[in-house]
């Protein structure tokens, strides 16, 4: 006789011996108003996230619009720098050659001398106003503050009369293309004077200017 004949409980039921995990595994019963609320809460994450992401790539897409607008303005203002630099020299070449002739000399001149006497300042009107058509302005800061970011110290003239760390002489005047120097005015600072009164709000500026007193700073590009 067969052992499963002889031992009939040694048949072994397969449901009865499945694994415990596999029981535990399966997933709790949710009636359908539980499952759609949980499907709701879920969708409402991914919106929220979704969102969020769309908001940041906005910004990121309006960031890089401003910075490539900012860096077309720069190009097309800048562009002109290299160029007017040279000019410079020519400006100043102008300018020498009008102040060589003494000023009561150029009130009464006639004739040819008048002629290219207006000639030349006529030139050099055009020139400048050309140079700032293109963004180069002209500084001749006489009588103003001190600035080390668009002015060049070159010496320091004792005066208790004029405001102290005021620009008391211009050796030679500077130029800027918007926001930067292409030459800063060469000056000479008054020293020992009242203190300079600045606008409201500048004076954390006039400390930095005091600071930096006749050493200057070049900025040019």
């Amino acid at each position: 006789m067969s052992d499963e004949t002889r031992n009939p409980e040694a048949v072994v039921d397969p449901l009865a011996e499945a694994p415990a995990e596999e029981v535990s595994q399966e997933e709790p019963y949710l009636n359908p108003l539980e499952a759609a609320e949980l499907r709701i809460a879920e969708l409402e994450k991914e919106s929220v996230e979704m969102k969020d992401q769309l908001l940041r790539t906005v910004a990121e897409m309006e960031n890089l619009r401003r910075r490539t607008e900012k860096e077309v303005r720069d190009a097309k203002q800048f562009s002109v720098a290299s160029f007017a630099r040279d000019m410079l020299a020519v400006a100043d070449n102008l300018r020498r050659g009008l102040e060589v002739i003494p000023e009561e000399e150029r009130a009464n001149a006639d004739g040819a001398l008048k002629t290219l006497l207006e000639g030349t300042e006529l030139t050099e009107r055009e020139m400048l106003k050309t140079l700032e058509k293109h963004g180069v302005k002209k500084l001749n800061p006489e009588g103003e503050k001190f600035d080390p970011n668009y002015h060049q110290a070159m010496f320091e003239v004792p005066n208790p009369d004029v405001p102290n760390n005021s620009v008391i002489q211009v050796v030679q005047a500077g130029y800027v293309i918007g926001s930067r120097v292409l030459r800063p005015a060469m000056v000479g600072v008054a020293k020992g004077g009242p203190k300079f009164v600045s606008p409201a709000g500048d004076d954390a500026a006039d400390e930095n200017n005091d600071a930096s007193g006749a050493e200057g700073l070049d900025k040019s590009i």
